[in-house]
């Protein structure tokens, strides 16, 4: 057994290049067959030097999967059988490496093909060898060739271009073309401890700028390591986008008025929405959601920030949990495709499935059912999602409308983002900017 079979079995990060490309593709290959999502990859497998690299390999192959494997599909005579996912994952980490990084072309060739030896098929070496310098010779041509699909072009599922440019016939392809982009790292400042003004003196990060919509946020030029911001271990500053923020600035004159006003955030995980609420607000906030995990994430969060809410593990479609008192306000920010963060979440590309869709609006509807008898007279609900389908959001909210009496919609006009969207506000996603989000405010009647 050589030094680099001893490492591994130690459970020791390799410290070459093989290694952590042979990490990616085991990473990856769940995500082609899938059975997982890229949440919560684990960086540490790999060295300090090569995380960069690796959630690069991971997320850039998820957002070019559609094209990558087209790609595949004519460099290889026959295709890889099941079992060997990770090895067509190792090959699409080839792909992407030659077309979209400045990798030397030798690097990305020889030691994509050698990491075959750490996935233990050292026979794939020989195969991915042959591809990929089949790729280097041909590459315009075959481009070309996928690319006469449309859908491979986007590089995106041809079910998501057909929803999108049904939902949105005239920025169909803007939607696609932000998805295909990493969405930027943006931060939420805390006011309990300054304004957002006093942190952008703080930070060290040039062309760092004020989010126009936001009130308390700030995007950076380029993303860094959150340990590297000042003051975030000790609760100054959070990652949030910009339209997840807003949630916040809806609520906002609601609650402001009545301190103490007893709100719910009825799907907090992972808690950004809860956090920013109880930073703003002098609120009794009661928060529930129905994956230990995730509330477990939530309840760190409220830590590391100094703040204190009521956590329940609970399903929101039931009432198993609630104590009988009424909300004064409730944040429904509803289980949802992602169809809005897919720049963020790229693997969404390949495990949504269209049926996802109907089955997700049956759930919010269920959801928007069970909670509003949970609001007071006079009280707001705050419904979103990270959706820009209809069916989720303007369509999903009209249809409660018509079945629940004693409903005001109270979602502004005239505002300066977003979209006006049947009883709510829809925000697209945008390069270097927020991502797709919806929001509708709705008030009970105090009759």
């Amino acid at each position: 057994m050589n030094q680099q079979r001893r490492d591994a079995g130690r459970g020791k990060p390799l410290d070459n290049g093989q290694a952590v490309r042979a990490a990616a593709a085991r990473a990856i290959a769940p995500v082609i067959t899938g059975k997982k999502a890229l949440n919560d990859l684990d960086e540490h497998q790999v060295v300090a030097r090569d995380r960069g690299l690796f959630k690069e390999l991971c997320f850039g192959t998820c957002r070019a999967l559609p094209r990558l494997e087209a790609l595949a599909g004519k460099l290889l005579e026959k295709p890889f059988k099941t079992r060997d996912a990770d090895i067509q994952a190792l090959l699409l980490v080839g792909i992407y490496q030659l077309l979209y990084l400045r990798v030397p072309a030798h690097a990305a060739v020889g030691e994509t093909a050698g990491a075959a030896r750490l996935l233990s098929k050292a026979w794939a070496t020989r195969v991915l060898n042959g591809c990929l310098r089949r790729l280097q010779r041909e590459s315009e041509a075959l481009q070309a060739d996928v690319d006469s699909d449309p859908a491979v072009a986007l590089l995106h599922p041809r079910w998501w271009v057909k929803a999108f440019r049904q939902a949105w016939p005239d920025d169909w392809r803007a939607i696609c073309d932000a998805n295909n982009q990493p969405g930027p790292m943006t931060l939420r400042v805390n006011r309990r401890h300054g304004d957002r003004e006093m942190y952008l003196e703080r930070l060290d990060s040039p062309g760092a700028r004020l989010c126009p919509h936001a009130p308390d946020g700030l995007t950076l030029e380029s993303p860094c390591d959150i340990a590297d911001l000042p003051g975030f271990r000790e609760g100054h500053v959070s990652v949030q986008d910009e339209a997840a923020q807003l949630s916040a600035v809806l609520l906002g004159p609601v609650i402001a008025p009545r301190p103490g006003a007893r709100v719910l955030d009825a799907c907090c995980a992972p808690g950004g929405k809860s956090a920013h609420l109880l930073e703003l607000f002098d609120i009794d906030l009661q928060a529930i959601d129905s994956d230990d995990a995730r509330l477990a994430r939530v309840e760190d969060t409220l830590a590391r920030l100094g703040l204190s809410a009521s956590l329940v593990h609970g399903d929101a479609t039931d009432r198993d949990w609630w104590d009988g008192t009424t909300f004064d306000a409730i944040l429904l920010d509803a289980p949802c495709s992602g169809s809005g963060v897919i720049r963020r979440h790229p693997d969404i590309k390949r495990l949504r499935r269209p049926s996802d869709i109907a089955k997700l609006a049956e759930l919010q509807a269920r959801l928007l059912d069970n909670l509003w008898p949970l609001l007071a007279p006079g009280g707001t609900l705050l419904y979103a999602t990270c959706s820009v389908l209809p069916e989720e959001n303007a369509d999903q909210v009209q249809a409660f409308l018509e079945r629940t009496p004693g409903v005001e919609v109270t979602t502004p006009h005239g505002l300066a983002w977003g979209r006006p969207a049947g009883a709510g506000r829809q925000l697209l996603p945008s390069p270097d900017s927020h991502d797709g989000f919806f929001y509708a405010r709705l008030r009970k009647g105090t009759a």
